[in-house]
Formats: structure tokens, sequence, C-alpha cells
């Protein structure tokens, strides 16, 4: 291993825009997450070049060595990507997305970038900036499985990161979003308040497969496969589509932001 692990509790920083977390440690096997630059990730244990990774919102999965770097314990200070073009130390020049974190010796070319102690008052943990987050910053996202990124992503992909952005923590997967929310009603038509969740399953066990966002006004926001990507779905329309959303809705959940 070109970067030999240390212990069980060793830590490393994503030093890359994106690395791909994926279920087994090798490049062929499937998607299941993303890490963006500055991450901090806990090492949990090790295959060669390949490193099982637990990530801040304890999601686990495999990533490879050069996607890594030791971490140097200041991360929570790095600015805030809102996405930018980058120089960093070395020169090397490259975009990073929404989410990602800047390091202190980077430079801001293009784009929007905020210092950490401006994400807090920028981003209010409040119900309708939330809402306007999820409507607008990703807005014309391809879908993509296991994508957490404008230049691609899944439907708890960006319920999560829209939430991280706005200070609420929640986990990765739809399922385990609706664990750790609470339910407030069960009609996908209902008047919802803005940044409620949505949950759906196309499984007969009912088991969730999907999640939305409430805009208000009978709107949610959401990444779908059947969409392309991310787009704004009238939740009353006399669509086939967005008559098996209703059908399948198997709950309306509040974000627990206190």
């Amino acid at each position: 291993m070109t970067d030999p692990l240390q212990s069980n509790s060793d830590r490393r920083t994503v030093r890359t825009p994106v690395a791909p977390l994926l279920g087994e440690p090798r490049i062929s096997t499937a998607l299941t997450s993303q890490l963006l630059a500055g991450e901090v990730v806990d090492v949990i244990d090790g295959r060669g070049d390949w490193m099982q990774v637990r990530g801040m919102d304890g999601y686990e999965g495999w990533t490879h060595v050069g996607y890594l770097a030791p971490s140097g314990g200041g991360e929570g200070t790095w600015r805030w990507s809102l996405g930018c073009l980058v120089r960093e130390a070395n020169g090397v020049v490259h975009w990073l997305p929404l989410g990602a974190r800047i390091a202190a010796a980077t430079d801001v070319m293009e784009g929007l970038a905020i210092p950490a102690d401006a994400r807090a008052p920028r981003f209010l943990p409040e119900p309708g900036a939330i809402a306007a987050s999820a409507a607008s910053l990703f807005s014309g996202a391809s879908y993509l499985w296991g994508g957490v990124t404008p230049w691609g992503v899944d439907c708890s992909g960006l319920v999560q990161r829209i939430a991280l952005l706005h200070g609420v923590p929640l986990p990765r997967d739809a399922w385990q979003q609706a664990l750790a929310s609470d339910p407030v009603g069960a009609d996908a038509e209902d008047a919802h308040q803005p940044a409620d969740l949505l949950f759906f399953s196309d499984r007969e066990d009912r088991r969730i497969t999907h999640v939305g966002m409430a805009l208000g006004d009978g709107r949610m926001v959401h990444s779908a496969l059947a969409r392309g990507g991310v787009t704004i779905e009238q939740l009353a329309a006399d669509d086939p589509y967005v008559a098996r959303l209703r059908a399948q809705c198997t709950g309306v959940h509040r974000m627990r932001l206190t």
C-alpha cells in the first residue's frame, strides 16, 4: 500500500473534488455514495490500496487511497464551495462542487465560496430557507445513483446535502432519513410545510425507496431517474408519473431542525 494504515482510528481528508464511495474494494463495483473535497473520514479497515472508511454521517464504504490525504485536523475551518473554480498551492486548477471544502492555501478564481463561519447565517435552519435552497441549488442536475452534487445526484443525496448546508444532519439513505425525522402525514397531496420530506416505495413490502422535499403550494423537488434528474413536481398534477408517486407515498415527515 502506498499510504499504509496506522490504526483503525486513522483519519483522512478527501483531496480530490469528488471521491467515490463503493460497496466493495474494487473500482468496477457499484457506487453507493460520494465524498467531497475536505471531508474527513475515519479509516476502519484496509485492503491493499483500498480503504474502508466511515464518513461524518456514519455512512461506510470503500475508496482508493489515491483520493485521500492525511487529515490535518483543521478542515472544519476551511471555506465552503458553492460551486467554484480553484487553483491549489501546487498550481493545479479545477472545479469544486457545492458542499466541498477549500483548503487554506487554495485560491478561488471563479464562482462562489464562503468562510466556514458564514455558512450558518447564510443558510439558516428554517423550513422556507431549506426549501428555497433545494429548489435552486441543484436545478438541472442529472440523476446519478450514489451522487451528492449538482454534477449528478440521487434522491436522498439531494435531501441530505441541502439539509447539511443548512446545518441539519441527516443520514445518507432515504429509509434512514425517514427514521431520523418525525411523521406528520400520509397523503402526498396534503398542504405540507416547506422542507417536509415525502417518502415513497415501489416495492410490495413498502420499504422506502425514494424521497423528495416539499416546497409548499403542493410542490415537491426530487431527483428521479424517470425525470432524468432534479425536477419540481405539482403533486396534484394529472400526470401518470405523478399519479404513481401519489399512490406510492408511504408518509410525510418533518426534519428535526432544533
